[in-house]
């Protein structure tokens, strides 16, 4: 005894060294019984007192369970704790008052994993209170993973070195394992799937970014090691900004571990009671000088009227103690599978994709619509090297998609195969029964254009932004008059109103008329029964954009249009353009 605590008195990595050798002797069950009463011994020799940190370098403390909600077992666990590992303190101690608010099948006969272990007080409780079928204690932190291994032994055996057992007769050796992982690569490597994962990681980002690309090893130093556990280094995710990227990047790692059922616990926020006073906050300071987003901190334990992390961070300085709120929140993922294989495609060399990839939705029925579509959009990518070639009017199975869709929902018998039609010594494509499919609307109307090449043409003032200039400028009625060619191709502006189109179409006669429909005019067919009239006496070609009111969900609704497409025949100089701008798979 006097000789372990000479050794220990020397300095940290000292002390260090005396725990890894007594270690050794608890993994050994030839010594382990001796081991664990020499501990015991230990224990009252230098008992709980702070000075013992300091003197010794290491602290053995109580942990009371008894006072925490569904209590039951044992009323403590009795922890090691070094200077080089997170201390517990109100951070850990309300993420764990978060996990009991859980029903006490959360963690039953689960397959469990801890995130950022520190000295394994959560992990042993867990596996106390809920009895899992394994549970894993992960902590970046080498030496924070050997001192929870001496916890383990110190909790699973009783001061005579015997097993206690619970009610299963097994032992907290049976349910639980410690293992150095950044995050979850522990399991990654080794293929092992959780229902569970918890984790009460930091979320301050390291005031020295330096510091947190050294190599990690048992024998850095004891501040170095401390610091991996007060704080974090960029994660490369958009929640870097508000100072959840570590949490971002560890569910994005669960994605690929957890079982379909599976359920992630977090920490959101920061220390709750007062804020430890070796914690830097000009990190934070920083976020909220680059971005709009407030951190909100209190001046004292008993502080109720928030203030941003600048003055908190002045108030601190100032010697004032600061406090901040934590909360604990579980997450599932919402249909696991495809998500799944959303993420592994992204791995493939998308990475940066996934870091800003957001599948969070307050609307149940847009995760329905979009997550299968890439979902689907992942597999086709992921089976495929190269994007073969299509049709001109699109990819088939697509355009039978459409035309599914309008058939199923709408009752429009459309149909993705392609009608060809001689006219003079030009090819054009007629699309009143049948789906073309363009890159954009933009693009569908220009093409229109150019395939009748109009002398006149009348064109929503909506739908001109992108079309070419001299179009939008030359005036064929004053080429003709003035005995120049007539091969420019003039577009008149007109506006959004039936009544006015169609003053304007039997004013000037066009060859083609592109336009939309407001919404007032959508509710019934007439204004659209009206251009169809109007264009055909005078024989024009008529494109009608509907766009604004067509919605590509499985709760559509529905207007005028395609109420009047459904029973009636669209006349052959009439056609339908439709953007798919109003969607719940690219919303």
């Amino acid at each position: 005894m006097e000789e372990f605590l000479k050794q220990c008195q020397q300095s940290g990595d000292a002390a260090y060294g005396a725990l890894r050798s007594l270690l050794e002797k608890l993994e050994d069950p030839k010594t382990r019984r001796d081991a664990r009463v020499f501990l015991s011994e230990l224990h009252s020799r230098v008992g709980s007192s702070d000075d013992c940190l300091s003197k010794y370098h290491f602290q053995i403390q109580d942990i009371l369970l008894d006072q925490y909600q569904g209590y039951r077992g044992r009323k403590k666990l009795t922890m090691m704790v070094i200077p080089s590992i997170f201390m517990p303190e109100d951070w850990s101690f309300t993420f764990y008052e978060g996990l009991n608010r859980h029903t006490d099948s959360i963690f039953k006969d689960k397959t469990v994993a801890e995130l950022g272990c520190g000295n394994g007080w959560i992990t042993i409780a867990i596996a106390e209170k809920w009895s899992p079928a394994k549970v894993y204690g992960l902590d970046i932190n080498p030496r924070a993973v050997k001192v929870s291994w001496i916890n383990l032994y110190m909790n699973a055996l009783d001061e005579q070195g015997q097993p206690i057992y619970d009610e299963e007769k097994k032992t907290l050796l049976d349910r639980v394992e410690f293992h150095e992982s950044d995050l979850l690569a522990y399991f990654r490597e080794r293929d092992i799937q959780l229902e569970r994962i918890v984790g009460c990681i930091p979320q301050i980002l390291n005031p020295n970014p330096e510091a947190m690309s050294k190599m990690i090893t048992e024998n850095a130093s004891e501040e170095f090691l401390y610091d991996l556990s007060n704080y974090c280094a960029l994660q490369g995710f958009v929640e870097d900004q508000f100072g959840l990227g570590l949490i971002a990047r560890a569910v994005e790692e669960g994605i690929a571990v957890i079982k379909p059922a599976g359920i992630m616990i977090f920490n959101m926020g920061g220390r709750p009671g007062q804020a430890a006073g070796d914690t830097d906050i000009s990190a934070l300071v920083e976020i909220e000088k680059n971005s709009p987003h407030r951190f909100e901190f209190f001046m004292g334990i008993s502080g109720d009227q928030p203030i941003c992390a600048r003055t908190a961070w002045a108030y601190g300085k100032a010697g004032g103690r600061i406090s901040h709120a934590l909360s604990v929140y579980s997450c599932q993922l919402r249909q696991p599978n495809q998500v799944k294989m959303i993420f592994e495609f992204l791995k493939s060399g998308f990475e940066e994709i996934s870091s800003s990839l957001d599948l969070s939705f307050e609307d149940d029925s847009v995760a329905d619509e979009k997550i299968p579509f890439l979902a689907y959009l992942a597999r086709v990518l992921k089976e495929k090297s190269y994007f073969p070639y299509e049709p001109p009017a699109g990819c088939k199975r697509f355009r039978n998609l459409i035309a599914g869709f309008f058939k199923a929902y709408h009752h429009i018998p459309l149909t993705s195969d392609l009608i060809y039609i001689r006219a003079s010594d030009s090819s054009f494509l007629i699309i009143c029964k049948n789906v073309v499919v363009f890159p954009s609307r933009t693009v569908a109307i220009e093409n229109a254009l150019r395939l009748f090449s109009p002398r006149l043409a009348i064109v929503d003032e909506h739908l001109t932004r992108n079309l070419p200039r001299q179009w939008l400028t030359s005036l064929a009625i004053e080429t003709a008059e003035n005995g120049l060619s007539g091969d420019v191709l003039t577009v008149i502006e007109a506006p959004r109103q039936s009544d006015l189109m169609i003053e304007l179409i039997n004013k000037l006669k066009p060859q083609v008329v592109i336009t939309g429909i407001s919404h007032f005019e959508a509710v019934t067919s007439s204004a659209f029964v009206q251009l169809l009239e109007a264009t055909g006496e005078i024989g024009s070609r008529l494109f009608l954009d509907i766009s604004d009111h067509f919605e590509l969900s499985s709760l559509p609704g529905s207007s005028g249009v395609l109420k009047y497409l459904s029973g009636t025949p669209l006349p052959s100089h009439a056609a339908i353009v439709c953007g798919l701008v109003k969607n719940q798979v690219y919303l």
